[in-house]
């Protein structure tokens, strides 16, 4: 029996798990192979769909599904299968078609399968896929096959505002619609986020919401946070993060993982 025996840590990946300087810091790696030693469960919920997870899945001992593409999947790494899909309005085209066409400066990035299409690809969506490590190709939408898993609207901040609010005045109870960054706003199918995936993955594992951890660094972590037991987030976290009340600990780079393990080892010893 360990100390951490039903426990489940759920961290995002991008700039909390995985650091600025590209890398699951050393620190992480070792509080993780602890956690598990000790009997707990250990996994992601990234806004990363597969295609663009899976080359990085390796980095860090990960003993539980992962949740996908900002809560719209749930996949098992260990045994290579897909436990949740979740797809787009089917109307999902049209409606962004219609949304590019009201604002011209948008880019959009579609998701098919493992496949990933763009229209209007721009600085926000080169610098994306580079961070990735993957490429796309370019179609008009109509051109896009489709049903799309998620998209992401790519522009600056004040762009994505006035386009979260066409989405919900012209497609009121289609999308989930929220921010990754100041220059993402991920799409889903309404009602699928990280916090609504992560609470389908207790049940999968039988594990009460009072034995949940979770940490992440943005506005689309939220949801997630607010199931967390203790909600944490690292010090380079977003404004409303820390605005909404998460523990503020280490940065990223620093091992952030290892501070949420430090402070359970004392609460559970």
């Amino acid at each position: 029996m360990g100390k951490f025996d039903g426990l489940l840590l759920v961290s995002d990946f991008d700039d909390t798990l995985y650091d600025f300087q590209h890398r699951v810091p050393p620190r992480n790696i070792e509080a993780i192979r602890y956690w598990i030693q000790e009997g707990g469960r250990f996994t992601v919920a990234t806004g990363r769909a597969h295609r663009t997870f899976a080359p990085y899945a390796h980095l860090a001992p990960i003993n539980a599904p992962v949740v996908l593409s900002n809560g719209s999947a749930i996949y098992d790494f260990q045994r290579e299968e897909m436990l949740v899909q979740t797809l787009l309005d089917p109307r999902a085209p049209k409606d962004f078609a219609a949304l590019m066409e009201a604002i011209p400066s948008l880019g959009l990035e579609a998701y098919h399968g493992e496949d990933i299409y763009v229209c209007r690809p721009n600085a926000v969506t080169d610098a994306h896929m580079k961070k990735v490590g993957t490429d796309y190709e370019e179609r008009a939408i109509p051109d896009m096959p489709s049903p799309w898993t998620k998209a992401i609207v790519q522009q600056e901040y004040d762009e994505l505002l006035k386009a979260r609010s066409w989405l919900e005045e012209h497609c009121p109870g289609r999308y989930e619609a929220i921010f990754s960054n100041r220059y993402y706003l991920e799409i889903t199918h309404r009602g699928c986020n990280k916090g609504g995936m992560v609470a389908q993955l207790l049940e999968l594992l039988h594990i009460p919401r009072e034995n949940l951890y979770c940490v992440g660094d943005n506005q689309n972590d939220i949801p997630m946070l607010e199931l967390s037991a203790t909600p944490f987030a690292p010090a380079n976290c977003a404004q409303e993060v820390k605005d909404w009340g998460a523990q503020i600990l280490c940065h990223c780079d620093d091992g952030v993982i290892g501070d949420i393990v430090e402070r359970l080892d004392r609460k559970y010893s």
